[in-house]
């Protein structure tokens, strides 16, 4: 009995504690203000078709931002004055893209049209061989127990894409004009950058200027947090996606296999999704190889993996090291989840997504712990 009365009484203390209590009733704050908003989800269409046109032109800027701001802070201190500075790297930059338009694109063009219309080949060879390596028995059987045609799927997919290239190439002008969003992500994007970039110093003080002023300073350790999670991530996965496909490429052309710009750039591209990323990269360098020789196949697998040695020794550790403070398994269910809820968008923003979040709940325990009084 004196065991059931000591639970009792320590039922009643939690009960009778106000800091408990609070706590309880803001969660059921919370809870009631998720509800009331699902309920009324359409008075908020409005904003989400503003959030949907502004979304890409920020996301680009802040991505521009966080690559070019680190110069300009560099030419700022030689005493050049950041409006010089800024417009000597939109000359640089204006520069390198017209060098890579006039340069690259019509061999990457060239490439993908010719991979697209060789893909059927591709594709049929790589059974071919599959089959040669586990049996056409099993391989059919394989097929009706998944209930797929190979064939007619890759000539689907070679069908479409190639009309989609075929568009997208011989009239670029009315695709550009049809789609709003790309048009204003082309003029915006420029202009929100320069003054980002001209006023940064600006822009802290400002967003403080409207929090209570016993706010403003864990507000600022927050937002100093969030600014090193968000630029670790994008410089260092932006330049390692870039050596990356630098160095396949570099690897492709010493082998001599085929297409290997477009594959370079394919793995350049996907290298920004971690760890998921070079998984699907490597498939169509395996299946051109693999149609290619044996020989070719063995050299591409060599070539992968030097580079991928490479890349998690040297690139990974250098270049974004351990800032991210974020574990790998936890790095691939939040990429997962994220595609599942968002899509293609969600994986790439899944992950300083993740690390902004973990900065702000991390933020706001340490204030529950200290106001609370229940971890003493």
């Amino acid at each position: 009995m004196s065991g059931s009365r000591l639970w009792t009484e320590r039922l009643k203390l939690m009960i009778l504690n106000q800091k408990l209590l609070s706590f309880l009733f803001i969660l059921l704050l919370i809870g009631l203000n998720i509800m009331v908003i699902s309920k009324v989800s359409f008075i908020f269409h409005p904003f989400k078709i503003v959030l949907e046109t502004v979304f890409f032109p920020i996301l680009l800027t802040g991505v521009a931002f966080y690559l070019l701001n680190p110069i300009v802070e560099v030419l700022e201190k030689y005493r050049i004055k950041r409006v010089y500075s800024i417009i000597v790297l939109y000359l640089i930059v204006a520069g390198i893209i017209t060098l890579i338009m006039v340069s690259v694109i019509p061999l990457l063009k060239e490439q993908i049209v010719s991979l697209i219309a060789s893909f059927p080949y591709f594709s049929s060879q790589a059974q071919l061989k599959f089959e040669d390596l586990i049996g056409s028995k099993y391989f059919n059987q394989l097929q009706e127990s998944l209930g797929f045609d190979s064939t007619s799927l890759t000539s689907a997919f070679s069908n479409y894409a190639s009309g989609f290239m075929n568009t997208a190439w011989t009239s670029i002008g009315g695709l550009v004009s049809k789609i709003t969003e790309t048009v204003l992500t082309i003029i915006v994007v420029p202009f929100i950058l320069f003054y980002l970039l001209k006023d940064r110093k600006k822009l802290t003080p400002y967003i403080l200027s409207y929090l209570p002023t016993r706010w403003r300073e864990g507000s600022f350790t927050v937002m100093l947090e969030m600014n090193h999670q968000i630029s670790s991530y994008i410089r260092g996965q932006i330049i390692d996606s870039f050596c990356v496909g630098l160095l396949l490429y570099m690897g492709y052309l010493i082998i001599g296999l085929d297409y290997s710009l477009v594959l370079a750039v394919i793995a350049s591209f996907t290298s920004v999704v971690p760890y998921l990323g070079p998984a699907i990269a490597i498939i169509p360098a395996l299946i051109v190889a693999m149609v290619t020789s044996p020989v070719m196949l063995l050299k591409m697998v060599v070539v992968w993996t030097v580079v991928q040695l490479v890349e998690g020794k040297v690139f990974t550790p250098q270049i974004m090291g351990k800032a991210m403070h974020i574990h790998p398994i936890t790095i691939i269910f939040v990429i997962l989840t994220a595609g599942r809820m968002f899509g293609i968008l969600g994986i790439i923003i899944a992950v300083p997504g993740y690390a902004v979040l973990k900065v702000i709940v991390t933020h706001l325990f340490r204030w529950f712990k200290k106001k609370s009084g229940l971890y003493e």
